[in-house]
């Protein structure tokens, strides 16, 4: 008994040592994950959340086999669907666009574009690049946009200043423009060397006077700039038509609030319109106020909802022989950092059905070259895109596409001050997950990959660049699982529109 007892306590103690060794050794290897994780910059989960955010990889890879048999497909979650986040994802990675098997993409749901293949469809010799196009063209400094895929307004204060620093300095080498959105210029938007679109919103952050009337001399010194390309006066914005813009108080840090002209700490809030805009007159005059004073082209940015004023101000602007360099049409089902959910899920047309609407009125009073539209809301892959452009747009603008390059998870804290991936806070220690030089590098992946797909699919509908994709190359889905010509929906009275999807009908 003695030598059997002395025997187990021997393997006892060697179970004891061996797990002591095991438990060392696990904890040093999470040290070392751990340490790992806080110098690498590719991943903001990882650098903010080290170790346990391994976690969140696990589960969506596990994800793809439990979501078989109990949980919903990757098309289904809202606002954006896994499918179209993890195309972002691959994008902006420049990693491996191709999918196997067959596509999960419902394409007999209403609404679902279709686009109409060519049975000889572009060969690669006989492919152009995409042209670029002159905004502006009687200004006496004209904008040539050469990308029609650009970044949408989104301001400093909504997102934090390593997210505006990446997106300039990704536009930059993607060679795309970045809208401003409503909070002001920053040094950020500057040092990252993007041609910028300066957005004056209701409450002209950054070239305002403390009463929130127009400060003409600081309006002056921003289009002094030689960055600052063009101006945009925000009318609506998508998810809160008929309401300004909202900056929480734990967002208005004294940067932010040195840039925007207003008190440190306090809700950032701007009036519903402009004050001294009630007409379409009013809204002529003041485009021409500050074009004088800038010298750039200066556009418009409008969700639609009642559309007889637009009919009425292209007509004015007619007669008047001057008005608007271009339209930024908005959705109603576009996003922002924090809105009303009785605005945003109920208030605008979304831009499916706005969007041909208004090229057809500027196109109707003969306005269409002298006024691009540049389409905005929702649009962040080929697909959407490869529509706008059928549709009707000029060019596209993308928000949220650009945000999940940046690395967003969509975990719809936007309007908290506590985004994980450093995006849209400005908690410092969260800032820290998101390196400008590597996401730059993901921003411009994301837009050069998504215009290739996009020409991708013009030279799949015989087209040799995708401006050339009209309204004929597109079938909607319907109710009933049929599919309806884009065309047909909304017919064009262009003859050479007409002809050629004639020509294409009978292909």
């Amino acid at each position: 008994m003695t030598a059997l007892s002395s025997s187990i306590m021997q393997a006892v103690d060697l179970l004891s040592t061996l797990f002591v060794f095991a438990l060392g050794c696990g904890a040093l290897a999470l040290l070392i994950v751990f340490v790992l994780d806080r110098r690498q910059t590719r991943d903001a989960i990882l650098r903010n959340y080290p170790v346990i955010g391994h976690l969140r990889y696990i589960f969506s890879n596990l994800g793809e086999f439990f979501r078989q048999y109990f949980f919903a497909m990757d098309r289904d979650e809202l606002p954006f669907n896994r499918a179209e986040r993890n195309w972002v994802e691959r994008a902006s990675k420049d990693s491996d666009s191709t999918v196997a098997f067959g596509s999960t993409k419902y394409i007999r749901e209403s609404g679902t574009p279709i686009f109409v293949n060519c049975p000889y469809p572009t060969l690669d010799d006989d492919v152009e690049p995409t042209p670029p196009f002159v905004i502006g063209p009687d200004s006496p400094y004209p904008y040539l946009a050469r990308s029609f895929f650009n970044i949408s307004g989104m301001s400093f204060g909504a997102l934090s200043g390593p997210a505006v620093l990446a997106l300039s300095k990704g536009a930059r080498m993607a060679g795309c423009w970045m809208n401003t959105g409503e909070g002001g210029l920053s040094s950020y938007h500057l040092d990252g060397g993007a041609d910028i679109i300066f957005q004056i919103g209701t409450a002209k952050y950054g070239v305002r006077h403390s009463d929130g009337t127009l400060n003409e001399d600081r309006l002056r010194e921003v289009a002094d700039l030689p960055q600052v390309k063009m101006f945009e006066i925000k009318l609506s914005q998508g998810a809160k038509p008929g309401k300004g813009g909202i900056l929480p108080g734990v967002k208005v840090t004294p940067e932010i609030a040195g840039i925007r002209g207003i008190p440190i700490g306090e809700d950032s809030i701007s009036p519903n319109r402009h004050p001294e805009i009630n007409s379409n007159d009013e809204l002529l005059d003041f485009i021409e106020r500050v074009k004088t004073i800038t010298r750039k082209p200066v556009g418009v940015k409008a969700v639609l909802g009642a559309y007889g004023w637009l009919e009425d101000l292209m007509a004015k602007v007619l007669a008047r022989g001057a008005g608007p360099d271009f339209f930024t049409l908005d959705s109603g089902d576009g996003g922002t950092g924090a809105a009303p959910m009785a605005l945003m899920d109920n208030v605008g047309l979304p831009i499916r059905e706005s969007l041909p609407l208004v090229r057809d009125i500027i196109k109707n009073h003969g306005l269409a070259e002298r006024i691009p539209i540049i389409a905005s809301g929702k649009l962040t892959t080929p697909a959407d895109v490869a529509w706008a452009l059928c549709a009707g747009a000029t060019f596209v603008n993308s928000a949220r596409g650009f945000m999940f390059a940046l690395g967003c998870i969509q975990s719809l804290k936007c309007n908290k001050n506590t985004c994980p991936t450093g995006v849209t806070t400005h908690d410092k220690r969260l800032q820290k997950g998101l390196d400008p030089a590597d996401k730059a590098v993901r921003v411009a992946n994301y837009c050069r990959n998504l215009r290739r797909d996009v020409e991708v699919i013009a030279h799949s509908c015989g087209v040799s660049h995708p401006r050339r994709l009209k309204r004929f190359h597109v079938r909607i889905v319907f109710p009933d699982g049929v599919s309806r010509p884009l065309s047909e929906l909304y017919p064009t009275d262009d003859p050479a529109d007409a002809n050629a999807a004639a020509a294409r009908r009978r292909a």
